[in-house]
């Protein structure tokens, strides 16, 4: 069953991705392209998905597992640091200038894109090389 509800999830990810036009490179860079013409359209698309975000971790904060019945489990960091900051800095980069964050290029890897198979080839090459100096930054 867990299979199904996540590929279920996974599927309606996908869709609205498509739908919302943030699985379209082209539209992305418009977006980000804020000296050129820029198209705003985006920005609207972010909010909703804060909001309902917003929500969901609210009513998820009053229990103990998730609808599902797995076990919650919800961020705890608060405080803002050279990690996260870095990181955040890091994934603007690589959207800007791909056009692509992860949940996009894994959807148009789908449809055969060879730019989001570079994006995403370079993403495990990076989450690879994180946890190579995680577990070195553990040791001392």
């Amino acid at each position: 069953m867990k299979v199904v509800n996540a590929f279920v999830s996974g599927l309606v990810f996908g869709v609205g991705l498509i739908l919302s036009g943030m699985a379209n490179p082209a539209k992305v860079l418009g977006f980000l392209d804020l000296a050129g013409h820029w198209d705003p359209s985006l920005a609207f698309v972010m909010a909703g998905a804060i909001a309902l975000g917003a929500l969901g971790f609210r009513f998820a904060r009053t229990r103990r597992t998730s609808v599902l019945g797995a076990p919650m489990h919800l961020p705890t960091a608060t405080r803002v640091d050279f990690r996260l900051v870095g990181g955040s800095l890091l994934f603007g980069a690589g959207w800007g200038l791909a056009g692509f964050c992860p949940g996009p290029a894994l959807v148009n890897v789908g449809s055969g894109q060879p730019g989001a198979w570079l994006f995403v080839a370079a993403m495990l090459a990076g989450m690879a090389l994180y946890t190579v100096l995680e577990r070195r930054r553990q040791r001392s």
